[in-house]
């Protein structure tokens, strides 16, 4: 609670610095909201140590391997990327770069998850015969 008291204030203080900045100089505005963006990613980043540790020890709970985990992990960071880039691309007014971002995003999380894909389908062919 008391980190997303603290996102928040920097979030909200962004914002409204941004939108002073932004009428003389939009370029130091976007270079403010890409600063506070970075410092409140590695604010939350803290928690993903705990998140980690958790799946690793489901997954051992379950019986599956570290390579079945990996797809997921590396589909949910591409997302994560894919979405504020293209966010800050919009907020440059760059639509047209942030929808090939968002389509190139796209297509790498789907080639990220194929081999969990190709083990559920494994899988299911082992149950299945």
């Amino acid at each position: 609670m008391e980190v997303m008291a603290k996102l928040a204030a920097v979030g909200v203080t962004a914002v409204v610095l941004s939108a002073v900045l932004k009428k003389n100089t939009p370029e130091l505005a976007l270079l403010l909201v890409l600063a506070a963006g970075l410092w409140m990613l590695t604010l939350a980043a803290g928690g993903l140590g705990a998140a980690a540790a958790l799946m690793e020890e489901l997954a051992q709970q379950a019986g599956l391997s570290e390579a079945l985990l990996e797809p997921v992990v590396k589909t949910v960071a591409l997302s994560i990327l894919t979405k504020l880039t293209v966010e800050l691309c919009r907020s440059a007014g760059e639509g047209g770069v942030a929808a090939f971002v968002e389509t190139a995003g796209a297509v790498l999380a789907l080639l990220a998850a194929l081999p969990l894909v190709r083990a559920v389908a494994q899988l299911m062919g082992e149950l299945l015969s």
